[in-house]
């Protein structure tokens, strides 16, 4: 356990620093203009598969329904990190503001859950699709998919509060510096003045439960 720092020697954090690529400009331009491009191929996929299944009521069943809110997830999945990140490149201080930092590491983290648990209902559904066919206009209806996709939703976004209210509730002492491109509790519980193992313990355990209890389900799916 890292020894209490006296109040002499913490700091305040209003801030932090994502160092992101730290390269040369010429690569650091050239990351920009590739992810810039990906960023928006993105984008650009996932909205014309949205206005797709929304346009064409042959797609308004259950499996195309699931799709276009996975789609949706993915549009607000990476905006809540990418666009710091391209702003980042091009800046000398390279600033994310205290608020900002958690706000992102809130949103990233519950936008993650959120797919995990889609991940799963998709392959729920795959399985009734193609293991049980004659059954399953009956099994998969419009209401069971509205139930499940609200679940994901809501889930996913009650999954992390806790440990991110804890983790912010600390006190922070030293460096300011994230060696990442985005905030992740990893980094922040390293800058923390006294390490808090019920903390870090309930970290860890809902971030291995995220992946494994979804990874089991859709293998035995």
């Amino acid at each position: 356990m890292k020894p209490l720092s006296s109040p002499s020697n913490a700091s305040t954090i209003t801030d932090f620093i994502l160092l992101g690529f730290p390269c040369s400009r010429e690569v650091q331009s050239f990351l920009f203009a590739l992810f810039s491009t990906v960023y928006l191929l993105t984008l650009m996929g996932n909205a014309s598969i949205i206005c797709a299944v929304r346009w064409d009521q042959r797609l308004h069943t259950p499996m195309y329904l699931l799709l276009a809110n996975f789609s949706f997830l993915e549009i607000w999945y990476v905006t809540s990190t990418v666009p710091n990140m391209l702003a980042n490149f091009p800046s000398d201080t390279k600033v994310i503001s205290f608020s900002g930092c958690f706000l992102q590491f809130y949103f990233f983290f519950s936008l993650g859950s959120t797919e995990c648990f889609f991940l799963v209902v998709m392959a729920f559904d795959h399985y009734l699709a193609i293991c049980r066919p004659l059954h399953y206009p009956a099994l998969m209806t419009g209401r069971l998919c509205n139930i499940l996709v609200i679940s994901c939703w809501v889930l996913g976004f009650l999954w992390f509060p806790v440990p991110i209210i804890l983790i912010s509730q600390m006190s922070f002492c030293g460096s300011r510096i994230i060696d990442h491109f985005l905030c992740d509790p990893g980094s922040l519980l390293a800058f923390t003045c006294v390490t808090d193992s019920l903390t870090e313990l309930t970290s860890s355990t809902l971030s291995s439960l995220l992946l494994f209890v979804p990874f089991f389900f859709i293998m035995g799916s």
